[in-house]
């Protein structure tokens, strides 16, 4: 038996070919919000089937594919959670311990929630934050405005964001494309320039700058919370054999971008999405990358990207830098259609956005 003590950086990771059961130190659920953690979302196997696995929790029930609860308002608070995955025999293979943080319905203290969502396709898509539009909008929350200068037609009113298809966390700091004359706005802009770069003097080069980006397009006031959902991108082509160098060098990059957000709005909350997880069919990805980029080798890259994200992104509060369990709560079957390997369809986006309220609740 392998123990996984999982409550703020991961102290240890199995050998190849275990299970490496991995959790985040909490996870974030709020009254009348469904929450739940997908079995194969946790571990690192083909065939999450072949185990079972058990939760002790006093709170929710354990289905075929997935632990899952719907919280009421007399669950509010800390509520220990222990996983034990088994083999087909009943050995005990791995177990590891987490804590399910349910926060009050309630939370309006007056002040206005100013939201800025940076991310990639999946921020493009419009899906989550608009989900997450819609869940601010309940009964007890504080007013919201959401920042960003990307509003697609999907986006429903007041939605806006900074996501991107096909971005990583270096093409927010360095992307830009000196403008053709007459394109100063639009998608065609957009697209070739990161909204936090802008000209310098000669035209030719762009410069890094958050408060310009803060002045021209917020109101001259740096947001309350700054949510990122990036890695898939960046990290894509990596071996999956050997990531960490790949992986590594990505989170110097996501480490400069929050430093330099934390430096132009230090009193902003920084949420860091974990890297969500794939379609659990292999026909998605066979559908978008023919064989080049198989569901296997994909999984367990995403898979050493949470490990690593947690290891170097866990008790960063000092830095703004907090971490969204956005990776649990995807249904990796029915919250992707069966022709995409990573983009989820809207039951799987709404997901997404059900974890980033969750865990906005019990920061706000």
């Amino acid at each position: 038996m392998r123990l996984c003590l999982l409550f703020g950086i991961i102290t240890s990771f199995s050998l190849a070919g275990d299970l490496q059961l991995t959790l985040p130190p909490v996870v974030y659920a709020t009254p009348d919000v469904p929450m739940s953690i997908y079995h194969d979302n946790i571990v690192l196997t083909e065939k999450p089937e072949d185990y079972s696995f058990e939760f002790a929790c006093k709170l929710g029930t354990n289905e075929p594919r997935r632990w899952t609860v719907m919280p009421t308002d007399h669950d509010v608070g800390d509520h220990p959670l222990e996983i034990t995955v088994k083999d087909g025999s009943g050995k005990i293979l791995e177990q590891g311990r987490t804590t399910l943080h349910i926060s009050p319905r309630t939370n309006d203290n007056g002040r206005l929630l100013r939201l800025l969502i940076i991310g990639d396709s999946l921020t493009n898509a419009t899906v989550y934050p608009n989900e997450i539009a819609r869940l601010l909008s309940q009964p007890g929350n504080r007013k919201w405005t959401m920042l960003g200068t990307h509003k697609p037609p999907s986006a429903q009113p007041g939605v806006a964001h900074e996501g991107y298809g096909g971005w990583a966390w270096i093409t927010f700091l360095t992307k830009f494309t000196p403008e053709a004359p007459g394109v100063t706005a639009g998608p065609l802009a957009r697209k070739a320039t990161s909204p936090f770069v802008f000209p310098a003097a000669d035209g030719k080069t762009g410069v890094f700058d958050l408060s310009r980006y803060f002045k021209e397009h917020c109101g001259n006031q740096p947001p309350d919370v700054v949510t990122f959902l990036l890695g898939i991108n960046d990290c894509f082509g990596a071996d999956p054999t050997k990531p960490d160098a790949t992986i590594n060098s990505v989170l110097d990059n996501a480490d400069k971008l929050l430093a330099a957000f934390h430096k132009a709005a230090p009193k902003a909350i920084l949420a860091v999405g974990l890297t969500t997880p794939p379609n659990a069919r292999q026909e998605g990805f066979t559908a978008n990358y023919k064989d080049k980029y198989p569901r296997w080798g994909w999984k367990r890259i995403q898979h050493r990207i949470v490990q690593l994200m947690l290891k170097r992104l866990s008790n960063r509060e000092q830095d703004g830098i907090h971490l969204v369990p956005t990776e649990l709560n995807l249904d990796p079957v029915d919250g992707y259609p069966n022709n995409n390997g990573v983009h989820p369809n809207p039951a799987g986006y709404a997901q997404i956005g059900a974890s980033f309220y969750s865990w906005m609740k019990s920061k706000l």
